[in-house]
């Protein structure tokens, strides 16, 4: 009984087998084109990837290249037209570095009209289109047909795929990608592929075009807003701007200087809150009207701000900013300069002497601007050594997301010791570059340079 019931529960052999064959043979196929379908989409995440790490086209371009080799291609060739309609080659990768350099690939290419080359063809939108034959170049060929067979018998391309980057109704240029090798050879199949991946290339070109246009027209906006500084008096005055490189480039801070109707120098350092065009446009809005309150009013420093806090809280409520307001003055030719300064919640001046002592400033403080305007403003007084630098500066000069305030204040005042007998120019360069490369906040300062003992006319008290 026991045998008949084990025999009873065994489906025949032979339907076993059938069953299993077939049922083999089709989970092999969906498995070959599932594993397909996710290689290509692998393929494509990791292409959109590379090119959203960065805004600098050819940094983006280079990654992705890097990206589909040797998975796609064993090289690959990026050329872009520029803004003169000129193409110029701008990535080439091969999966072996030592075949290709960027001196001797990459670079301007020869003129495109006229000529019968691949590249030229895919300018026109014809393709993506699979080559398969590469005859060797010819002196009658025009010199782009010549430099793209050059480059093909160089890198022994095998097969290749020519792809135009198009976006915005638009050819930006070309993707090349190549196989070496016959096993591995690039078929129609692939063609879809590349086509969509250069749709995609073509976008992040576009956007990334668009971005450094945003930039460029935002920083000369930026430019524009900033003050003339004054070239008479026995005092030198200069002044320096950088934008934030991670933004777009506008943002808040502002400085300026001008000489009063009794001759007394005003220097102004400000921060309003904000890293955009609104930003901008309210910088320039309350500097023009801190020249205003300034020449009207005649003032001293503590003042001159409590008027400003007041004027701003009617127009811009709940916005805020930091500002010093400074005037240089002297009684006379024989008599030290002074500092009158007052400080709204701005990082204290830095007072360099000509022998390279430096401290900072640290009188006259009070908060920010915007937040109490019926708070006192103090304002102080600091004799000032003839042959002497005082630095106003934004915080995007001293701080770091990575060190702590601190340490870049000791930064800046090492800098600036270094540098005290350099010309103020030269003085202000260095300290920009020295302090704030790579910062991811817009940077102001301006300086001003006493004169020796005796030099320049006498300047009356405001």
């Amino acid at each position: 009984m026991c045998a008949k019931q084990d025999d009873a529960n065994v489906p025949p052999h032979h339907g076993v087998g059938t069953e299993r064959d077939t049922g083999g043979a089709d989970a092999f196929e969906v498995d070959e084109e599932v594993q397909h379908a996710l290689d290509r989409l692998t393929l494509l995440i990791n292409a959109a990837e590379a090119l959203s790490s960065t805004l600098e086209v050819d940094q983006g371009l280079r990654r992705l290249c890097r990206t589909l080799i040797p998975g796609l291609a064993d090289w690959c060739v990026v050329d872009l037209l520029d803004d003169h309609g000129r193409l110029r080659r701008l990535v080439v990768e091969h999966r072996d570095a030592d075949v290709t350099s960027p001196g001797l690939d990459e670079g301007l290419l020869p003129p495109v009209e006229g000529s019968a080359a691949s590249v030229a063809r895919a300018l026109l939108g014809v393709g993506p289109v699979l080559l398969t034959d590469f005859p060797p170049p010819r002196d009658a060929d025009d010199p782009l047909r010549l430099r793209e067979k050059e480059l093909f018998e160089r890198l022994a391309a095998d097969t290749a795929v020519v792809a135009p980057l198009r976006a915005r109704r638009q050819v930006l240029g070309v993707l090349t990608l190549a196989r070496t090798r016959r096993e591995a050879r690039l078929t129609e199949d692939a063609l879809s592929l590349v086509e969509d991946l250069a749709h995609r290339v073509a976008l992040a070109v576009d956007n990334a075009r668009l971005h450094a246009e945003a930039q460029h027209t935002a920083e000369r906006l930026q430019r524009s807003l900033l003050p003339e500084l004054p070239t008479d008096g026995p005092l030198e005055v200069a002044a320096r701007y950088r934008p934030a490189s991670a933004t777009a480039r506008v943002g808040g801070d502002w400085y300026d200087a001008f000489v009063l109707p009794d001759g007394a120098m005003t220097l102004i350092i400000g921060d309003i809150a904000g890293h955009d065009l609104r930003a901008a446009v309210m910088m320039s809005q309350t500097r023009n009207m801190l020249r205003g309150i300034a020449c009207d009013r005649k003032e001293p420093p503590g003042k001159i701000l409590a008027r400003l806090d007041a004027a701003h809280h009617i127009l811009y409520p709940h916005q805020t900013l930091t500002c010093i307001y400074a005037l240089v003055e002297r009684l006379g030719a024989d008599e030290p300069w002074l500092l009158h300064y007052a400080v709204a919640g701005h990082p204290a001046p830095l007072l360099v002497t000509h022998d390279g002592e430096t401290r900072f400033l640290t009188g006259g403080r009070s908060v920010m601007l915007g937040v109490e305007p019926e708070v006192h403003r103090p304002a102080t007084t600091d004799t000032l050594p003839p042959n002497s630098t005082v630095l106003l500066y934004t915080d995007g000069l001293v701080e770091r997301r990575e060190e702590d305030l601190d340490r870049g204040l000791a930064r800046l005042r090492q800098h600036a010791a270094a540098l005290a007998r350099e010309p103020l120019t030269t003085f202000c360069d260095e300290i920009l570059e020295g302090m704030a490369g790579g910062g991811s906040d817009d940077v102001a300062l301006i300086a001003v340079r006493t004169a020796p003992p005796h030099a320049g006319p006498a300047v009356a008290r405001p």
